[in-house]
């Protein structure tokens, strides 16, 4: 193991998700611009907002990496290049690269700048490391299908840094190379456009009896074929921190503020239990139960054990347990008084939990609402901006959450 702290990487769609990324903990952020990442409808930032979003995480020591890792076509090559020139401008700690053409490009235009090696590039074993080390990889985020036995041998083998992801959503393709959205909207999942089709639902048609639909597997939300269970790795950190990665990576630029806030916490309380007592280390329940609160598929380890019982589709809908996130703390104006963004509607007396960036969630219950006109209000709807009162401190950027009846 190495003695360097691994890094806990975190996903920013926009300049919130960002802040909140930060305030629960990460040490690394990864964004990308208007165009030429894997998530092109995440919201991303412009030229002027990734410079002020590096701006703002540099001055909190905390590194940027941009993903631009798409694999592009011939009509893209000059905007790429003006956009990589951008990039050079800003400065960010590293740019996220997949197709060999982009690395080649940026390699001449932005030397100065650290590359990474995306997922998509399907990394899988310790010589194509070395053989992307020669075109001046730094860090490379290996293969989805691998075990945490075959990343253990790629870090044994290896001298650059490498990095898997831990956390989110899973694709039913090959290292996130899916051609399904393609074929079946025009939307390439390989230029950023993916209409996730894999979520859809399914049903097989005999061919002399149209109309005639049956279903493969069916619940009372419909039949999912090709539905993946979510990535979570948080009852292995010790396993994930002996193999020797640099940095673990958590999916969901599309993801709101509450997926984000709540998965780094949990594994970064986690992370860093973890280095305080490694031989006393002891999986706390309230992370498990902060991860269940938040939208997923159900969770599975991936590839990382080899157990076929952890890769086969989900055929269930969505999972959520009832937590409905109601606001974000801006600031407090006095002692257990703040101002809130209200998210979803909320009402006086309402009983709520404050996603603290330490500990488990607080309970806590609003005992007044207040408009920016000082009157009192019985509730208040979303996109308001109010003053609530509680019982207990709030700082910036703490998530309130209500239990849904």
């Amino acid at each position: 193991m190495s003695n360097r702290k691994i890094e806990l990487l975190a996903p920013a769609g926009n300049f919130e998700k960002l802040e909140i990324a930060i305030h629960y903990g990460a040490d690394a952020v990864y964004i990308a611009g208007k165009e030429f990442s894997l998530r092109n409808f995440s919201g991303n930032f412009t030229i002027d907002e990734m410079r002020k979003a590096v701006k703002f995480a540099h001055d909190q020591r905390i590194k940027v990496y941009v993903a631009c890792n798409i694999y592009s076509r011939n009509p893209e090559q000059k905007a790429i290049k003006e956009y990589l020139k951008e990039l050079g401008d800003i400065g960010p700690d590293a740019v996220i690269i997949a197709d060999p053409g982009i690395l080649m490009e940026a390699g001449k235009i932005i030397p100065q700048i650290p590359l990474h090696l995306s997922t998509q590039a399907n990394t899988t074993n310790y010589k194509s490391v070395r053989f992307w080390e020669k075109f001046g990889i730094k860090r490379i985020n290996t293969a989805r299908e691998l075990s945490l036995k075959e990343i253990r041998d790629i870090v044994s083998h290896s001298s650059i840094e490498i990095e898997a992801f831990v956390h989110g959503s899973m694709c039913i393709s090959y290292s996130g190379r899916c051609l399904l959205s393609s074929f079946m909207t025009n939307r390439s999942s390989n230029l950023g456009e993916c209409s996730h089709p894999c979520r859809w639902k399914y049903a097989v048609v005999e061919a002399k009896r149209p109309g005639e639909y049956f279903p493969i597997e069916e619940n009372k939300s419909g039949t999912y074929v090709l539905n993946s269970k979510d990535l979570c790795m948080i009852e292995h950190i010790p396993e994930i921190i002996e193999s020797g990665l640099s940095s673990i990576k958590i999916e969901g630029r599309m993801k709101g503020i509450n997926y984000v806030a709540t998965a780094v916490k949990v594994y970064r309380e986690a992370i860093d239990s973890y280095y305080e007592n490694p031989d006393n280390f002891k999986i706390q329940k309230y992370w498990i139960d902060e991860l269940n609160k938040i939208s997923h598929r159900g969770y599975c380890t991936g590839f990382y054990f080899a157990d076929p019982k952890q890769i086969s589709p989900n055929f269930e809908y969505s999972i959520n347990t009832g937590q409905l996130f109601v606001g974000k703390v801006i600031n407090q104006t006095s002692h257990k008084s703040v101002n809130i963004d209200v998210r979803n509607k909320i009402f006086k007396k309402d009983t709520v939990e404050i996603l603290t960036r330490n500990g488990p969630s607080r309970k806590d219950k609003i005992m007044e609402i207040i408009d920016r006109n000082g009157e009192p209000l019985l509730f208040a709807q979303p996109g308001s901006k109010v003053s609530i009162s509680l019982n207990n401190n709030c700082l910036p950027n703490d998530l309130i959450r209500r239990l849904q009846v």
